[in-house]
């Protein structure tokens, strides 16, 4: 009889929690439908580029599940290869192959030479004096799947941790009744919103500060580039993580509430941020999101060795949504106060 009433009074309580109800039911029918169209609109093929070689052998990297693209100068080639847009480069001259690889990402390199080989084979191009060399612009030969993956992930982790605390801690504020004590002073709204940020951002420091030393140092991460730049990435990414995690606080109930955000808000992203070869169009999709300009400019930094000028407009971003966050946040504190 007692076990029935408790499980009658759950149920009662799921039907009056609307949100929690819906959260159960749809937001795995979401992820799912997200991951079938994610995995769906994968690039299943790589780029390579072609500056001179027989016309033989651009239908044999064709016949190798391949696209390759003809480019008239090298200078535009390169320009496609940083940008991302191509695997390889490859350059035939007097039977010899030079081919510039984006290593950076070792999975799609490894499928471009195996492609490059195969072509050459299968063209009957099998000289031992007319070996190929491969120069990595990006990466190196022996660059692990992690290392692939460590710059979204370091992105991912700092993101995620920073959302849910700062999130659920801004709850407590309210509903142990700190926050309405400080709305019944002078205190300005902003002022609030702002001195949070402030408070944790000191935390945050330390914490970007502990997560790329030991990604980089004692996990020996791959990377070429500044570590106070991924330092400097780390930190803006988790301000932004700070703020939107705050905001969501906000329109949250409880901190079971704030726990709700997570597959809607932090689940989509890990799709868009590099983790997956997507096409052109879904990658769109991603640019409306704050983790995809955290793991660009860390894999510029760690990956290609890119300076401050080439991830300005990533950190430009993260800067802009930090403060979106914090004015929107402020205007919703009018629910509590209105000043």
């Amino acid at each position: 009889m007692r076990v029935r009433s408790l499980a009658k009074r759950i149920l009662m309580q799921l039907r009056n929690d609307k949100r929690t109800l819906a959260l159960m039911l749809m937001a795995p029918l979401l992820i799912l439908t997200l991951i079938y169209f994610v995995f769906e609109g994968m690039v299943t093929t790589v780029s390579i580029g072609v500056l001179n070689a027989p016309e033989k052998y651009v239908d044999n990297l064709y016949d190798q599940n391949t696209k390759p693209v003809r480019y008239l100068n090298e200078a535009e080639a390169l320009g496609d290869l940083e940008k991302g847009e191509l695997i390889a480069i490859v350059d035939m001259e007097s039977g010899k192959i030079t081919a510039l690889v984006d290593g950076s990402n070792s999975t799609d390199a490894s499928k471009a030479l195996k492609a490059i080989e195969a072509a050459k084979i299968k063209n009957m191009v099998n000289r031992v004096d007319l070996n190929s060399d491969i120069r990595y612009i990006y990466g190196s030969e022996d660059l692990s799947q992690f290392d692939n993956f460590a710059a979204v992930l370091i992105g991912f982790l700092v993101f995620f941790l920073v959302f849910l605390i700062s999130g659920i801690s801004f709850i407590k504020e309210r509903t142990t009744g700190t926050l309405e004590k400080m709305l019944s002073t002078p205190i300005k709204r902003w002022e609030i919103v702002t001195g949070y940020v402030l408070g944790f951002g000191l935390v945050n420091v330390l914490q970007s500060v502990i997560i790329s030393v030991y990604v980089v140092y004692v996990l020996n991460v791959f990377m070429i580039g500044s570590i106070w730049l991924v330092l400097l990435i780390t930190l803006l990414t988790a301000i932004t993580a700070l703020t939107l995690g705050m905001l969501m606080s906000t329109a949250a109930n409880s901190e079971f509430q704030m726990i709700q955000f997570i597959p809607i808000i932090i689940v989509p992203q890990v799709f868009f941020a590099g983790l997956f070869q997507l096409s052109p169009s879904w990658e769109k999709i991603g640019h409306v999101m704050p983790l995809y300009y955290s793991a660009d400019a860390l894999k510029q930094v760690m990956l290609k060795g890119n300076g401050l000028i080439d991830i300005l407009p990533d950190l430009a971003v993260l800067l802009f949504l930090s403060l979106l966050f914090m004015v929107v946040n402020t205007k919703l504190l009018k629910r509590y106060r209105s000043i």
